[in-house]
């Protein structure tokens, strides 16, 4: 979800306009639609502000990063000379294409 969206849905949640928020957080309405703007990159502080003067609360976790890269793929290939990696794409080139024209003769 969006800092936008996560003010925006809190604040409706609680039932204020945008101009009864910004009383809460002693700023204009235009400052609280500016904040829910999309696009919008309030600081952690004044997103949390916002949350908490509609009765929410900010909780940020982190998760393992898994990246979808194969490291050990991408330091073989990185060893290679430039001949042998062009060769290696050649070749994959052709078995994609080969298992391209039997799976077109096969459907």
């Amino acid at each position: 979800m969006t800092p936008n969206s996560l003010i925006r849905d809190a604040r409706e949640r609680a039932g204020l306009t945008q101009a009864a928020l910004a009383a809460r957080l002693g700023v204009s309405q235009a400052s609280v639609a500016q904040l829910e703007r999309p696009g919008s990159n309030p600081t952690v502080a004044a997103l949390d502000a916002a949350l908490r003067a509609a009765g929410r609360r900010l909780e940020l976790q982190s998760s393992e990063y898994k990246p979808n890269v194969d490291f050990t793929l991408l330091a073989r290939n990185l060893r290679m000379s430039p001949a042998q990696r062009l060769a290696a794409f050649e070749t994959a080139h052709r078995e994609v294409a080969g298992l391209r024209g039997r799976a077109v003769h096969d459907g």
